[in-house]
């Protein structure tokens, strides 16, 4: 005989574990206010250079000296249009697709892309380099939107790991395939710069997916970025 009082319990706790899954489940998004009414690019330089403007003299600094009266507008103008221009989606490179006439099947890396990003924790710099690689569903991308890929990524406050996924899924949809590979060594300034200052430390964080999954192609991607 069934019993029905066990198994809805049971599918109660089913329920509830999937639920507990789904609430640590990472969000690899970059956290964003879901907000209808988002302002225009000159409107944030404006908010934020009058915000920074008030921080700068909560630490005593005076913004009627030469040297210091345009940093507000400088500060705002470099966070909205240059080391978080990647939280606008308008920003998002277009990829240049050509077709693959010579059937080159073999993985293609680009090594050494510069990444400049920013902690989220503290608003300092990530500076390294991620190297990439992906193996053709038929199509291949100019090289050099493979660099702004990364830079579109990393141009927002980031944690390394995400940042990591991120490119890899964006290469993933881009090139319509499964077979891409990204690894990012980089210098964190929150690491360096204070607290611990560890200069000589970096961290290396990697995303394999596809035919890159496999320890042999793993290992030749490896042994190609050294």
């Amino acid at each position: 005989m069934i019993n029905h009082s066990s198994l809805q319990e049971t599918n109660s706790i089913e329920e509830q574990s999937i639920s507990e899954l789904r609430a640590v489940k990472p969000n690899l998004d970059t956290p964003l206010k879901s907000d209808k009414n988002k302002m225009d690019d000159d409107k944030k330089i404006e908010r934020i250079a009058e915000h920074f403007g008030h921080i700068m003299e909560i630490l005593g600094l005076d913004l009627n000296d030469d040297s210091l009266k345009d940093t507000p507008k400088r500060v705002a103008k470099m966070y909205v249009k240059e080391i978080f221009s990647g939280l606008n989606p308008a920003n998002m490179p277009t990829p240049t697709l050509f077709e693959n006439p010579y059937k080159y099947n073999q993985m293609l890396v680009e090594r050494n892309i510069s990444v400049f990003s920013n902690c989220e924790h503290h608003f300092v710099p990530i500076v390294g380099k991620a190297h990439v690689a992906y193996i053709s569903s038929g199509q291949v991308i100019g090289l050099s939107k493979l660099n702004r890929i990364v830079q579109y990524c990393a141009q927002r406050p980031q944690v390394q790991e995400r940042l990591t996924i991120q490119i890899a899924a964006m290469l993933k949809e881009v090139l319509n395939t499964e077979d891409v590979a990204v690894v990012i060594d980089a210098h964190h300034h929150c690491v360096s710069s204070r607290g611990i200052r560890d200069a000589g430390s970096s961290t290396v964080t990697a995303e394999y997916s596809g035919k890159f999954l496999s320890a042999e192609t793993k290992n030749e991607f490896l042994k190609y970025i050294g």
